[in-house]
């Protein structure tokens, strides 16, 4: 950005409406060249801001990357020697992954599902994380959906095996290609169409704009329409200059980028078939999918969405598979669904995506087996973010969902606690496959919705302490999160240990998203503990291990299974060798010896997850979906308070966790107990053994 004739800018904005003497020149790139919808979408941009900022700004446009490839482009942007930005999505995805979000094959039905989605949250929650990059991200335009090229159809796996395709640089248009049976290769864009030429591709995939501007149809003889993923280009500011105008010219700037975000999509859209007569007029072969051809396709990429998701984020994903699923799948009666509200973002993820993960092998396999009462289940995931307003907004956005036959939720006890009143008022069975605060399962006659198979603190805290004496602790520090959670394990070990005259060198207390532990470390030092009692989730865990470590304190720890929730064990694997580590457990692989059917089944159901998440929360989500099966099937009905009672009155089961002699009953909502908790040791080699003899 610069001031014009060296006119410096004024000291106080100005009213929009008033002519001010201060000029600002902004640079814009794009890589789309001149006769595409997006060139002239920022010529009207640039003709628009100058003409209401009465001169104030001027933008000059730089298309067909003579700047530089987008790359380049971008570290411009991010210096801000380029001031706005305009490239694929796609592009951005090396620094950014989530940015691969809208290539997920197959993602998109129709055009208004990619605008519904990417001008909504996910669009936003893609937007935000620009901010990491030094780029302030607006809004997503296009280019179109893309299709593919080559001297023959593409309408069948089988023709894409052996073949090789030209892509952008991206793992997932690389892994879209691999799981075709097609060999990817990435080329600059401007060099596509000598690749073509010389025959180092076979193919290519881009949207029609592309194709006809850059000529790629001249050394492609057949066209196949695909629409199997969609070119959202973003729209961006660079935060090294943005900040520097006044406040009414960034409004500006920003609200006509939004504005003309329409009319730029309708423009494309518009000369999509003008690009397509063109192309068939010069002798290209046309054919388009039909909807089994596409649904084929589909099948065979539709894993991408599971292998990328930890990558794009578990809250994208999600938002997007529950409003498809609540505007397709759920709109037929032959359906049915169960909901989840948890944390798929925040503190928690990782746990959050394990238990998605347990309920979609369930439901897998419930629908391979003709699904519940001849209906097929779908799953409605929904992110809380750990914030109890929206779990309780989330609860009921799914009850008024017809098909909702329940719904799970977990990791965070201050949320389901925070929820259970809710719970009860909509009477809709509530299942917690992770959260161990002992009182959302106090039943009282008006919280009889909360059925959890998970760890209760009653039992947790009792073996923490148990086990402290077992290791002969003589004064151990007591750490707990500060939540009702943390503050409830603290007084229940406190009673414990004081059954067994052992002494609390010091209580802590630690807080949500803390950074700095060394007030911390203080007084462990001056307390004298001799081994740690800890109460904390993933993240903090993490941070205090290790700066424990740092400071060459590292006590042995005794934990609740609260640091399994997140990234705990890949983040302190380099300390593996020096932690004296003990956790509390519900399953461990090492431990299970079972042949039962049941457990084979989830075991090579398992082994089919690209990317293996946390056991915890995973097993205990898919017998929980297994339970629910059960009860619908009792009960000969989907109605809530029906599956409600059969839950209570369910016969024996043999899960994968354990052989369920009656999960539940109208005085005990929680299916395990203390026979089913057993502490794990950490080996330096990352492996969770078992310490004890009782339990599984």
């Amino acid at each position: 950005m610069s001031f014009l004739a060296g006119i410096k800018p004024a000291s106080q904005p100005a009213p929009l409406t008033a002519i001010t003497p201060s000029v600002f020149h902004l640079k814009l790139g794009l890589d789309a060249p001149e006769n595409t919808a997006l060139h002239q979408a920022v010529l009207r941009f640039a003709e628009r801001v100058q003409t209401e900022s009465h001169g104030r700004i001027q933008v000059e446009i730089f298309p067909n990357q003579v700047l530089g490839n987008v790359y380049q482009m971008i570290e411009m942007t991010r210096k801000g020697q380029l001031d706005i930005l305009l490239i694929p999505s796609a592009k951005l995805s090396i620094s950014i992954p989530s940015m691969q979000y809208p290539d997920i094959p197959f993602l998109f039905p129709t055009r208004e599902d990619a605008y519904q989605l990417l001008d909504g949250e996910p669009g936003q929650l893609l937007l935000q994380k620009l901010n990491s990059i030094g780029l302030l991200g607006i809004t997503f335009w296009e280019n179109g959906f893309k299709h593919f090229t080559g001297n023959q159809f593409y309408t069948h796996p089988d023709d894409f095996v052996g073949k090789k395709f030209r892509i952008m640089k991206s793992r997932l248009l690389e892994s879209q290609f691999n799981a075709l049976g097609a060999e990817a290769i990435p080329i600059d864009f401007h060099s596509t169409y000598q690749a073509l030429k010389d025959g180092v591709v076979d193919g290519q995939e881009n949207p029609l704009v592309s194709i006809a501007s850059m000529g790629f149809h001249k050394e492609q003889s057949h066209l196949t329409l695909s629409d199997h993923g969609y070119l959202s280009y973003v729209f961006a500011f660079s935060q090294h200059t943005f900040p520097e105008l006044p406040q009414d010219l960034k409004t500006l700037l920003i609200k006509t980028a939004r504005d003309l975000t329409r009319w730029e999509r309708q423009e494309t859209q518009r000369r999509e078939n003008t690009f397509l007569q063109q192309i068939q007029a010069e002798g290209v072969q046309i054919t388009q999918l039909t909807p089994a051809q596409r649904q084929t396709l589909a099948q065979k990429t539709t894993h991408l969405i599971q292998q990328f998701e930890p990558i794009i984020g578990s809250d994208i994903i999600s938002y997007t598979q529950t409003y498809l699923n609540q505007k397709y799948a759920l709109t037929t009666p032959d359906k049915l669904a169960i909901g989840l509200n948890a944390d798929l973002s925040a503190e928690a993820p990782q746990a959050g995506l394990a238990i998605k993960r347990g309920m979609e092998l369930a439901i897998a396999e419930i629908n391979a087996q003709g699904g519940l009462l001849g209906k097929e289940l779908v799953l409605l995931p929904m992110d809380h973010r750990t914030l109890a307003s929206r779990g309780q907004e989330n609860l009921k956005h799914l009850a008024n969902e017809k098909p909702v036959i329940a719904v799970m939720g977990g990791v965070h006890s201050a949320v389901v606690m925070a929820e259970r009143p809710l719970i009860n008022q909509l009477k809709i069975p509530y299942l917690i496959p992770w959260a161990a605060a002992s009182e959302i399962t106090k039943l009282d006659g008006s919280h009889d919705f909360l059925f959890r198979l998970s760890i209760d603190d009653d039992i947790g805290a009792k073996k923490l302490a148990d086990f402290s004496a077992e290791l002969r602790c003589a004064s151990p520090a007591v750490i707990v999160e500060n939540s009702i959670w943390g503050r409830g394990n603290l007084e229940q070990i406190k009673n414990h240990l004081a059954k067994k005259s052992i002494p609390i060198a010091v209580e802590v207390t630690l807080n949500r998203g803390q950074q700095h532990f060394d007030s911390i470390i203080h007084q462990l030092t001056q307390s004298g503990a001799d081994s740690i009692i800890l109460v904390a989730n993933s993240k903090e865990a993490t941070g205090l291990v290790k700066s424990l470590s740092q400071s060459q304190t590292l006590l042995p720890i005794i934990s609740h299974w609260g640091i399994a929730s997140g990234d705990f064990f890949n983040q302190t694997k380099s300390l593996f060798s020096k932690l004296n580590l003990h956790l509390i457990q519900t399953w461990i692989f090492s431990n299970q010896t079972q042949k039962a059917p049941i457990w084979q089944r989830y075991l090579q159901a398992y082994k089919t997850i690209d990317s293996p998440y946390a056991v915890n929360g995973m097993v205990q989500a898919y017998d929980l979906v297994k339970l629910l099966a059960l009860a619908v099937t009792t009960a000969k009905s989907t109605d809530r308070q029906a599956i409600q009672q059969a839950l209570e009155n369910l016969p024996p089961y043999q899960g994968v966790l354990k052989y369920y002699q009656q999960a539940f009953s109208a005085k005990d909502h929680d299916a395990l107990n203390e026979k089913d908790i057993f502490m794990v040791k950490l080996l330096p080699d990352g492996r969770l053994v078992k310490t004890e003899t009782e339990g599984q």
